[in-house]
């Protein structure tokens, strides 16, 4: 499929995180008009899968279907090995919906006496494309960023878990990364760069 083959020009993102609107438009937006969901809708769609595909294909259905619209949603968040996956799809909600500093605190609060040599994470984001609320076959795309959690937080760039999370072939956590650096190199831009692909815009 080519760049002017595409069968839509315009997608919504089904997300109402200022972080993560702002990352996608970047990886995006070259190719395809993409407008938040708030513009169409208040309420996000309620998260009861138990995966980060069925979290991203149900927050994809709920935006296309108050758009009108296709519908790009990506569910992501932090797999610490040394607390079984945890908090897994529920990392925006770990410390009870307090927000990014909370759940940071949490963090560390609940590896404080693991050693370095465990303390191995990754980022997880399932992104779902859906062309319609009820298209049967959603586009899925996964992508993975290998990492450790850092005992303090360090950078004052992006949100979420990136100052504790630790890029080791770099030595700099993903906040102490310019952004256009963590564009090309994260879990999202993974699993965009095999969006792209699927859409023939790679």
């Amino acid at each position: 499929m080519s760049d002017s083959a595409l069968p839509f020009s315009q997608l919504v993102l089904a997300s109402n995180n200022p972080g993560k609107l702002k990352e996608l438009q970047a990886m995006l937006g070259e190719y395809i008009e993409v407008l938040p969901q708030s513009r169409f809708i208040d309420q996000e769609a309620e998260e009861t899968g138990l995966s980060f595909i069925e979290n991203a294909i149900l927050k994809a259905r709920h935006a296309a279907r108050a758009s009108g619209l296709p519908a790009l949603a990506d569910d992501s968040g932090l797999a610490v090995d040394a607390l079984g996956g945890a908090p897994g799809i529920y990392s925006a909600r770990y410390a009870d919906g307090q927000g990014d500093a909370a759940n940071n605190a949490k963090l560390l609060e609940a590896l404080r006496e693991v050693p370095d040599d465990q303390r191995g994470a990754r980022f997880i984001c399932a992104l779902a494309l859906v062309r319609h609320a009820d298209d049967p076959v959603p586009i899925i795309c996964e992508g993975a960023w290998e990492g450790r959690i850092l005992h303090a937080a360090r950078g004052e760039h992006g949100f979420g878990y990136d100052p504790l999370f630790l890029v080791p072939e770099l030595g700099l956590s993903s906040a102490e990364l310019p952004a256009p650096q963590k564009n090309r190199l994260s879990h999202r831009a993974r699993a965009m760069e095999l969006l792209r692909a699927r859409l023939g815009l790679a």
